[in-house]
């Protein structure tokens, strides 16, 4: 048993029941190990909690970061990140529950050392948005509201969003960035 697999059925018992309602004995019960010996590899379901969040917040810095890096424009980009962003929460589901349902159930001692890699991720967008403005591609705004808006209206496609729907996760961003993009761009 390794402490990944420990993880990933600790995220799909959080995304199924909650944090507060899951049991260490649950997530023993998932990979098959007794309470006990779950303790030798994890100390305590809050451990895991951070953990899950630093490894989503870890997934999403990275391709979000070879997206900003790229030279192309900064609507590209910001189209590009978009739908990258929606991609990885589909790709993993829980994940992506667990990043953004269960954050506030982190103490607060192991939120403060989470939190920079939250702050790196916004900064990220922010900077993005500030490019296009820089460039005069977008209108002048506050990019670290922008990039919040943008953020939150794109969390929530974890909850609504069906594979089998009349749209694809690709065209579901489409339509994301371009609803930001035309409320961003210059006129």
């Amino acid at each position: 048993m390794t402490r990944d697999e420990i993880l990933e059925a600790a995220a799909k018992i959080f995304r199924e029941k909650g944090f507060h309602a899951a049991s260490m004995q649950e997530i023993a019960n998932a990979v098959n190990l007794r309470k006990a010996s779950l303790y030798h590899h994890i100390s305590s379901k809050q451990e895991i909690l951070l953990d899950l969040l630093d490894q989503a917040m870890d997934l999403l810095i990275t391709c979000t970061q070879e997206i900003v890096h790229q030279d192309i424009s900064p609507a590209e980009k910001l189209r590009q990140a978009v739908c990258a962003y929606l991609e990885a929460l589909i790709q993993h589901p829980d994940l992506a529950a667990v990043l953004i349902l269960e954050y506030r159930s982190l103490n607060p001692d192991l939120r403060t050392q989470h939190q920079p890699r939250r702050d790196q991720f916004e900064r990220l967008w922010r900077d993005l948005i500030q490019e296009g403005v820089r460039a005069g591609v977008f209108a002048p705004t506050n990019a670290a509201i922008a990039a919040k808006a943008l953020l939150g209206s794109m969390h929530w496609a974890i909850i609504w969003y069906r594979p089998d729907g009349p749209l694809n996760i690709q065209q579901i961003g489409d339509i994301f960035a371009s609803l930001h993009l035309n409320g961003l761009l210059a006129r």
